[in-house]
């Protein structure tokens, strides 16, 4: 075994019994390329990803491969989800060499960590018009030997180029600093910029392959719902309906792939991450409040519970992923044929479940089928002529039959790594569809797992922890796990109304700028202040499959300026605002998050206090409050029994239940209209009152 066996990192012991003589980041890594002359080969990957197992298998388990690194190189593996501060960076390094990016991702780094040559996966040898690893080893070997001052002058141009982007100087070289914030229009040219990309068949936005864009269709409902603009609103449920009906979902047991190597969202790349889990539950639930179609939070039900049943620690938290690959083969565990079904349903129910469910002979993938609907429950029941409602009961009690014979195949491998900002955008999602889809299951979850993160991820003095496994949690945390926990919290409290959730939002919130903010030109670094010194210290002002840290960080501190009556935390949203809006106002494809929270500031002035005798009130009115989608405001609760959450919450100060019944207080900057109550808040809330 090499060094890797040490670990933590489910992924960099996948790597422990290569012949590579794989070393983990760190200084005993770098003072070997100095003290033997050697450049440094960075692979970073992580354990879900099938190309990474690909490369490990044909490259990294090859002797030969394996000795010409060990003989011309000092091989450092990473775990991109341990450390995406080293991703982030590099992967950078990628794109402005390449013009793309992915995973593997494989970086040649000099002795100063400086990068100077950068692809994603090579096959071993030549092929697919691709150079073979072993010729990208000899050629760089060569180039380090013979032509090293070439070698140098070009990683410092490459880290040149990688500080100009970690500052935020892309696109600035035409125009002058901002010193204002953005004006809100350019969140709708943003909306009708994404129409104009949308795939008006498919849904989603452009080709193959295709993502889910969370961020993005958040921020179509979010406007469609402000604005009532109908249009947008549509692009957003043609998307999610169309993921929701092809195979990128898992039809038998619940959740999503990461994206559908096609168009049309049916053949998905099998692999399955928190993350996008969370984020396209949250959605659906969305989904469901603007537009009442019941389909959308049946998809969110099944995806949280199959993150409940499937992803949970022992510890409380949510585990980070679970593999493509299940006896080394894609998509194994998940595929079926016919006479797979009939053998668990007989011959008549499996002939109807394969009809709907696209599942024949020939097969949609390698001779076999991924469950899909090519059609909806509602145009099959019309062709059957049959009810709607008891087909899609009936459908149900067969999906449950196939989930308990699949669940007896080998399970794709998992990654059991716990990570804080994975498991806030979960918790944020269980607090969401727990409120507004009545599910005190969701809510208990949601608690739990945010004890965990309070238990187990957090250090004596307040600060966060990044990442857990088998009871060990380790390297401190990063702006997202701060940002997304403190929207998590923010979340939990407008589900159950219990306050500690703000008092510890607030405390991590104080954290975050003390530590991260750039206090000379606004937004906040990725990195804490006295984390590892990288060759950049970046800006994360782009989603990607995560919403940006920036734009989380903003979002949940103009929440708790609106709670907690803390101008303070406004001034700070305001200063990161203006610090990004080059990127909004130039690459606004790329930050639909921020360009949600540029809407908030301009127009989330609207404040909701909520006043009950106790948590049972609370959980009879909570349905109603929240059947309504309302993303320009803020909520609170003022329970009787808890007047704790008075000092905590400014918005609560002075607000209680009239003769001890609810009391709803509508306000705009901490002033209130006439409280509404009896007779007038049933009948605003049976109307869906929305000001």
């Amino acid at each position: 075994m090499n060094r890797l066996s040490s670990s933590l990192s489910p992924y960099l012991l996948q790597h422990k019994n290569n012949p590579v003589d794989w070393y983990p980041w760190g200084e005993e890594a770098f003072e070997l390329a100095v003290r033997e002359d050697k450049p440094i080969f960075l692979s970073v990957g992580y354990a879900a990803c099938h190309w990474c197992h690909v490369m490990e298998h044909e490259s990294f388990e090859d002797a030969s491969i394996a000795a010409l690194l060990n003989q011309n190189f000092v091989s450092i593996k990473v775990d991109r989800e341990e450390r995406p501060d080293i991703d982030q960076v590099y992967m950078n390094a990628v794109q402005v060499m390449t013009g793309r990016g992915g995973w593997p991702m494989s970086v040649f780094l000099d002795h100063q960590k400086q990068p100077f040559f950068a692809g994603t996966y090579w096959p071993p040898t030549q092929k697919f018009g691709m150079p073979g690893f072993s010729q990208v080893l000899e050629s760089l070997s060569e180039a380090w030997v013979n032509r090293r001052e070439e070698v140098l002058g070009h990683s410092d141009q490459i880290t040149a180029a990688l500080q100009q982007l970690a500052n935020g100087d892309e696109g600035q070289s035409d125009t002058t600093s901002a010193s204002e914030v953005a004006e809100s229009e350019l969140v709708s040219a943003a909306c009708g910029r994404l129409l104009e990309v949308l795939d008006r068949k498919w849904g989603g936005f452009g080709g193959a392959p295709k993502f889910p864009h969370a961020t993005d269709l958040n921020l179509l409902l979010r406007m469609g719902q402000a604005s009532d603009n109908q249009s947008w609103i549509a692009a957003a449920e043609l998307t999610l309906d169309r993921m929701a009906a092809g195979g990128i979902r898992d039809h038998i047991g619940g959740g999503f792939s990461r994206y559908s190597v096609d168009g049309q969202w049916l053949v998905p790349h099998f692999e399955k991450m928190l993350y996008d889990n969370a984020l396209l539950a949250e959605i659906y639930v969305r989904a469901f409040q603007v537009t009442g179609h019941a389909r959308h939070a049946e998809v969110a039900r099944e995806t949280l519970d199959y993150v409940c049943r499937e992803l949970i620690d022992s510890a409380g938290g949510f585990h980070c992923s679970e593999d493509a690959d299940s006896e080394g083969v894609e998509g194994k565990y998940y595929v079926w044929n016919p006479e797979q079904v009939e053998q668990v349903l007989g011959k008549e129910s499996a002939t109807d479940f394969c009809t709907v469910y696209d599942i024949s002979e020939k097969g949609n993938f390698e001779g076999k089928s991924i469950p899909n609907l090519p059609q909806s429950i509602s145009a099959w029941a019309e062709e059957m002529s049959v009810d709607e409602g008891e087909l899609a009961a009936v459908l149900a009690g067969y999906r449950e039959q196939l989930m308990v014979v699949r669940d007896q195949r080998v399970h794709p491998g998992r990654d059991d790594k716990v990570v804080t900002a994975w498991n806030a955008l979960m918790i944020k999602a269980l607090s969401v569809a727990g409120a507004v889809l009545n599910e005190p299951t969701y809510l208990t979850a949601a608690e739990g797992a945010a004890d965990f993160l309070l238990k187990h991820m957090t250090r004596d003095d307040g600060r966060l922890l990044h990442v857990f496994r088998g009871g060990e949690a380790q390297l401190d945390a990063y702006v997202d796990d701060y940002a997304f926990t403190i929207e998590a919290f923010i979340a939990l409290f407008e589900a159950t109304g219990r306050a500690r959730w703000i008092k510890r939002a607030v405390k991590l919130a104080d954290s975050m700028i003390e530590h991260f903010e750039d206090r000379e030109s606004g937004g906040f670094f990725y990195t804490a202040d006295d984390a590892e010194a990288l060759i950049a210290r970046n800006k994360d002002w782009h989603d990607g499959s995560l919403v940006s840290g920036n734009a989380s960080a903003a979002s949940g501190l103009l929440k708790l300026s609106l709670l907690c009556d803390r101008q303070d935390f406004r001034a700070i949203v305001e200063r990161t605002l203006i610090a990004g809006s080059v990127v909004m106002q130039k690459q606004s494809a790329a930050c639909a998050a921020l360009l949600a929270v540029l809407d908030h500031f301009h127009h989330g002035s609207q404040q909701f206090a909520l006043a009950v005798t106790d948590d049972t009130e609370l959980a009879r009115i909570r349905p109603e409050f929240f059947a309504v989608y309302r993303p320009r405001a803020v909520f609170s609760w003022v329970v009787d029994k808890a007047p704790e959450s008075g000092p905590v919450v400014a918005l609560n100060r002075g607000r209680v239940s009239i003769d001890g019944g609810p009391t709803l207080y509508r306000c705009e900057n901490f002033s209130c209209d006439q409280p509404i109550r009896n007779d007038e808040l049933e009948q605003w809330l049976g109307g869906k009152g929305s000001s």
